[in-house]
């Protein structure tokens, strides 16, 4: 396989699937999304999957491979999908075969976060660096791990959860009976139910559609002192899961993706000032955390792809 060869790239959210042609880093085409929660069955999501590959193909016959990033834990090796957290039914699913079957494409299955993370560091804003951890926050918690110039994937490929860390001993049970498991405080949802929280305590009557991440953004740029705590309390959580990461990797930089870097400095400057507190120089000095530079719409897509490439390379 050939580096200027082109791949299919097809990103699984829990929301949507996302697929694309890629060309190098560079996305050239795109399918219509599925909206994955429409299915009611794996196999009828299957079936999806495979008409929009046969659609992409037809447009473009040079494709020679095809990459996957679901969510949830996923046997690289295998190509099988273990279970999905936020998707039901998905259980044990040998998706790589079926696709290959189905296609007649090689075919590579990844974490969707894993190939999120190998496109911010093959050129996103990671790029050019050997020790990286990312971590996106959308309907849940994802994570991936550079160490010296690799992706880890750990002895059962279920490296990087971060989402499934603690940040408190005695928290709220993750769903693997993990306490204080990050996902438990920062997915989407929990974001905006912590701001219906602050402002109830804070005695103000506030509409729930005022609490969308998007509203509690604008908000605080208005000054609302609430909505700016909200936002100074999801970057202390954040920093707390991000500093028992940074004393583990001890890593060149932190890349956060997913919703909430539309917040900015509302986030970003408080998280810089919080996860600094906690590290000692080594871990602190020249540490960047940076916002991921590839957008939701193209960094799954391209990780998938590169990984189908680079899977290609080796078995060429």
């Amino acid at each position: 396989m050939q580096g200027n060869e082109l791949t299919i790239g097809m990103d699984f959210g829990v929301v949507q699937v996302k697929a694309g042609v890629v060309f190098q880093s560079h996305v050239i085409d795109r399918a219509a999304v599925l909206p994955t929660r429409e299915f009611q069955r794996p196999e009828q999501l299957i079936d999806a999957m495979v008409g929009t590959v046969e659609e992409l193909r037809a447009k473009h016959p040079q494709v020679v491979a095809l990459g996957i990033g679901m969510p949830g834990f996923v046997d690289f090796d295998r190509g099988i999908v273990h279970s999905m957290t936020h998707v039901p039914d998905w259980s044990s699913v040998p998706i790589r075969q079926i696709l290959e079957e189905r296609t007649g494409l090689p075919v590579v299955v990844d974490n969707r976060a894993n190939c999120m993370t190998l496109a911010e560091w093959r050129c996103g804003a990671a790029r050019g660096l050997r020790d990286v951890v990312f971590v996106n926050v959308q309907t849940g918690v994802g994570g991936g791990i550079i160490a010296n110039g690799r992706l880890v994937r750990g002895s059962r490929h279920g490296a990087g959860e971060i989402g499934q860390t603690s940040i408190d001993w005695q928290g709220r049970a993750g769903n693997y009976g993990n306490r204080g498991a990050l996902e438990r405080y920062l997915g989407l949802e929990e974001i905006e139910a912590g701001a219906r929280a602050a402002y109830a305590a804070a005695g103000i009557d506030t509409p729930a559609a005022a609490c969308a991440l998007g509203e509690l953004i604008h908000a605080a740029h208005r000054g609302d002192a609430v909505a700016a705590g909200v936002w100074d309390a999801v970057a202390r959580m954040l920093a707390c899961a991000l500093c028992n990461t940074c004393w583990l990797l001890n890593p060149q930089a932190v890349v956060v993706g997913g919703c909430v870097i539309r917040a900015g400095d509302l986030l970003f400057t408080p998280l810089r000032e919080h996860l600094c507190q906690q590290l000692s120089d080594p871990f602190r000095d020249s540490l960047m955390i940076l916002p991921a530079a590839l957008g939701a719409e193209e960094a799954g897509t391209i990780g998938a792809a590169a990984l189908a490439r680079e899977r290609g390379r080796v078995a060429a």
